[in-house]
């Protein structure tokens, strides 16, 4: 009863002072029957060991949700905090994020439009909606998307390895044509084995049925998605709407220099390194290859 008295005494003094009126502390408790040595006991008292933890929670969540560029909800700030020790549910956490006037930013879903009936024979879906394969490099996925600038659109090609969905090469160019996803291809080869069975999928646009994209891909099983049907090609189709959510979109881009940097530093310095993604186990894509790397090698060792 006291708590709430002090608390009263407290709100209405505030009232009253932002509405410029005069207002007399002892007045009120007396009125109140509050002794003035007892309510600025209460204005000093510090914080209890529950209040000091709430707070300190709070500071890790605004940490996290900073490093994430803003971009993390409740339920993967929850397992960060979990993976440091802390004991907190996802509830919580998003009861502190609404107390702290933060949130996720929201990817709007994909719906459906509409489908093929048939498959025409030499652009068949191998991939057929199997995006967890067992291990890197057995499935690749490609798409281009736009990103405006004042000067004009420019245009990111992106392939994307589904066992980690790390993005293992990208390319922004000035057009869409079918060069820029040869040079991305190219330099996912470069830096990706590719010597165990891979399937490339896509979209059936011209660029990913030009004769030059064959050449490129002549080592690989080409997979194209049924015609206007998101779904098919919808972990890359998610990224770029990622990458536009969660960070090109907050910026008004002047020119292709400024889009590739953006690029870069989201895919190189967060995305790939830093992002947890709940399909890696709330680990980085990049964090998910390593330990599949690792346990690949405790396996040799133990085999030898």
């Amino acid at each position: 009863m006291t708590e709430a008295i002090y608390l009263e005494v407290s709100e209405k003094t505030d009232a009253a002072m932002k509405a410029n009126r005069q207002v007399s502390v002892s007045g009120m408790l007396k009125i109140l029957g509050v002794s003035r040595s007892g309510y600025r006991a209460w204005q000093n008292r510090m914080p209890s060991n529950t209040q000091q933890r709430r707070e300190a929670v709070k500071v890790k969540i605004m940490d996290i949700y900073d490093d994430s560029k803003q971009n993390y909800g409740a339920p993967k700030i929850a397992k960060k905090l979990q993976q440091e020790g802390e004991i907190i549910s996802e509830r919580t956490v998003g009861k502190y994020m609404s107390q702290l006037g933060i949130r996720a930013q929201w990817v709007k879903p994909w719906t459906i439009t509409t489908k093929d009936s048939y498959f025409s024979n030499e652009l068949q879906n191998i991939l057929n909606e199997q995006f967890n394969p067992e291990r890197p490099n057995a499935v690749w996925c490609s798409d281009i998307t736009y990103i405006w600038t004042t000067e004009g659109f420019t245009y990111l090609t992106s392939i994307m390895d589904l066992f980690s969905r790390k993005i293992v090469a990208w390319t922004l160019s000035d057009s869409m044509g079918v060069a820029c996803v040869i040079d991305t291809i190219n330099k996912a080869k470069a830096r990706r084995n590719t010597e165990q069975p891979l399937i490339l999928h896509s979209d059936r646009g011209s660029q990913y049925v030009s004769n030059e994209y064959r050449k490129a891909t002549a080592n690989m099983q080409r997979s194209y998605s049924k015609k206007a049907f998101p779904w098919d090609n919808a972990c890359i189709e998610s990224f770029h709407s990622l990458i536009k959510r969660e960070w090109l979109n907050r910026f008004k881009i002047g020119n292709y220099e400024q889009a590739y940097r953006l690029v870069f530093e989201y895919i190189e310095a967060f995305y790939n390194t830093k992002r947890i993604h709940s399909h890696c186990d709330y680990i980085s894509p990049n964090e998910f290859e390593k330990l599949y790397e690792k346990a690949l090698e405790d396996g040799l060792q133990l085999v030898g």
